[in-house]
Parts: C-alpha cells; sequence; structure tokens
C-alpha cells in the first residue's frame, strides 16, 4: 500500500516537471514574441515613410481626377458648340452664341478651379492627420501589449515558482515516506 502510494506520489511529480518544461516553453515562446513586437517598434520610424509615398500616391490619384474632370468640361464645351452650327442657313447670328456660351463655362472653369485646390489641400491635411493619429494609436496599442506581455510573463514565473516549491515539497514528503518506510522494515 505505501509503495503504490510512493509510487503515485513519484508519478505526480514527474507530470509536475512535464508541467513545468511545458511552462518553460510558453514562457521562451512569449520572450520571443516580446522580442518581435519590440523589432517592430524600431521598425517604425520606417512607417512615415511608406506613409508619404501613399500620400504621393493619393495626390496623383487625385490629379488624374482633376483631369479627367477638366477633360470632361472641354467635351462639354465641345458638345455645346458643334449644336448651335447646324443651322447655318443665316450665317451672322451663329457665330456670337457660341462665344457667348463659352464665356459663362470658361468663368465657371476659372472659378471651379481654385475650389478643387482648396478641396485638395483640405483633403491632404485631412488624411495627414488621420495617419498621424492611426501612427499614435499603433504605438500605443503595441506598448500595451508589451506590457501585457511584460506581466504575463510575471505571472509564469510566478507561478514556475509555486510549482517547484511544490515539487520540493512533494520530494521531502517522498524522502520521508522512504524513510520511514525504511526504518520501519528494519525495525521488525
Amino acid at each position: 500500500m505505501l509503495l503504490l502510494l510512493l509510487l503515485l506520489l513519484l508519478l505526480l511529480v514527474l507530470l509536475l516537471l512535464l508541467l513545468l518544461l511545458l511552462l518553460l516553453l510558453l514562457l521562451l515562446l512569449l520572450q520571443l514574441l516580446l522580442l518581435l513586437l519590440l523589432l517592430l517598434l524600431l521598425l517604425l520610424p520606417l512607417l512615415p515613410l511608406l506613409l508619404l509615398l501613399l500620400l504621393l500616391l493619393l495626390l496623383l490619384l487625385l490629379l488624374l481626377l482633376l483631369l479627367l474632370l477638366l477633360l470632361l468640361l472641354v467635351r462639354l464645351l465641345l458638345v455645346l458648340l458643334p449644336s448651335p452650327p447646324p443651322p447655318p442657313p443665316p450665317p451672322p447670328p451663329p457665330p456670337p452664341p457660341p462665344l457667348l456660351l463659352l464665356l459663362p463655362l470658361l468663368i465657371l472653369l476659372l472659378l471651379l478651379l481654385p475650389l478643387l485646390q482648396l478641396l485638395l489641400l483640405l483633403l491632404l491635411l485631412l488624411l495627414l492627420l488621420l495617419l498621424l493619429l492611426l501612427l499614435l494609436l499603433l504605438l500605443l496599442l503595441l506598448l500595451l501589449l508589451l506590457l501585457l506581455l511584460l506581466l504575463l510573463l510575471l505571472l509564469l514565473q510566478l507561478l514556475l515558482l509555486l510549482l517547484l516549491l511544490l515539487l520540493l515539497l512533494l520530494l521531502l514528503l517522498l524522502l520521508l515516506l522512504l524513510l520511514h518506510h525504511h526504518h520501519h522494515h528494519h525495525s521488525q
């Protein structure tokens, strides 16, 4: 009976040792994760360059859109210009209307251009602000993650220490039981 109990305790100790090894592996993995996150934080200064590239791409897209708008306006003008010439029986009256039509459109174009530029500038400012906010949020999140991981590591270390104490106590108990068993066997 006593031997069975001792064997069971030994098995328990072995299981606990396995658990400790697994926890140590987990700790190592978490430390690796921490290192990766730190590397990410170190690489963060490179992010603004990427963001600048993105901004440039956006600017190019916006410029293309502006060009398309201008082309559309020019097409509209071209469409409006041929429409009056079809009735050419009275040749003197048709030339003035296209010019009259053209003038307001040109004025509209001239008025629209500064407005579009203003809109572009505002959009760029908004994008820059958003990107800065995103960067700050990313940094904060990464710092929080690092802190959480550090806390986890500390908790795991505490757990490991407790388990080690438990194992030591179990080993002492086993030794005492073995000594007792041995002593009892000798006395008989």
